[in-house]
Formats: structure tokens, C-alpha cells, sequence
């Protein structure tokens, strides 16, 4: 696994962790969770920017999400898929050095690991449906910001 992957998933596993349990120190919660991790914490720096940035822009994301989701409530989504789409929605919105194609990729490639089979469908029709109203580039990082 490459370490862009390592430090998604380790991403995606702190906010399905926070989910549940908002702490109200951000920087003690990441700092128990990364004691617990096989790499040293500097390994996850990657992983940090995308927890800080998620986190810190959750009430942005989670209204997307809410604009897509179609019959189904808010409240009733996983909370794996809810940290796999925060994640990756932050990417979409604010990480400009990231292409949205790979933000979607490799949230789809989350759900296959860690949801159910039928997450990568779900997963996948919000983010191609949020991919349609970005004003960048697709397939490359727009770095012109």
C-alpha cells in the first residue's frame, strides 16, 4: 500500500472515529490515535492536513452530502461511508493539488475494504453527481489558486 493510501485510511478511520465521539481538543484526539498507528506520527502528516481540513470544514461537507443524498436520511447513513465521503468532498472542495478523480477513486476504493457492497454505488453517485459543479480540472491538480 502506498503511503497516500496508508494516510487515507488513516484519515478516513479517525473521522468515522470522531463521529461518534466529537472530542472538543482536536490535537489530543490526533494525538492518541496516531500513538496507536504502525508508522511514527510524521508518516501521517498527509493524513493530519486531510483530518484538520475535513474537521474544520465538516458543516460545508456535510451539506453537500446532504444535497445529493436521494431517499435516504442524513442521520441513516454509515458512518464508515460518512467518513469516506467527508473525506473525500474535502478533497473535492478545498485540496486544489488533488484531482477530483482520484479524491473519487480512492474513496471508492475505501468502501470496497471497509463498507458493505453496496457503499461503492452510494459513494460513487454523490461524487459524481458533486464532481459535475466544480469549476477545475478534473483529471489534474488545478495549482493556478
Amino acid at each position: 500500500m502506498s503511503s497516500r493510501r496508508d494516510n487515507r485510511v488513516a484519515a478516513m478511520q479517525f473521522l468515522y472515529q470522531w463521529s461518534m465521539n466529537r472530542e472538543e481538543e482536536l490535537g489530543e484526539a490526533l494525538r492518541l490515535f496516531f500513538r496507536e498507528m504502525e508508522h511514527p506520527r510524521d508518516y501521517y502528516a498527509f493524513a493530519e492536513e486531510l483530518i484538520h481540513g475535513a474537521v474544520g470544514h465538516v458543516e460545508e461537507v456535510d451539506a453537500v452530502i446532504r444535497q445529493y443524498l436521494r431517499n435516504w436520511e442524513f442521520e441513516r447513513v454509515a458512518r464508515v461511508d460518512l467518513a469516506i465521503l467527508r473525506l473525500a468532498i474535502y478533497e473535492m472542495l478545498k485540496r486544489r493539488d488533488i484531482p477530483p478523480v482520484v479524491s473519487i477513486n480512492e474513496a471508492i476504493d475505501l468502501s470496497k475494504i471497509y463498507s458493505s457492497s453496496d457503499a461503492r454505488r452510494f459513494i460513487n453517485g454523490i461524487l459524481d453527481q458533486f464532481k459535475l459543479t466544480l469549476d477545475r480540472p478534473l483529471r489534474t491538480a488545478a495549482l493556478d489558486t
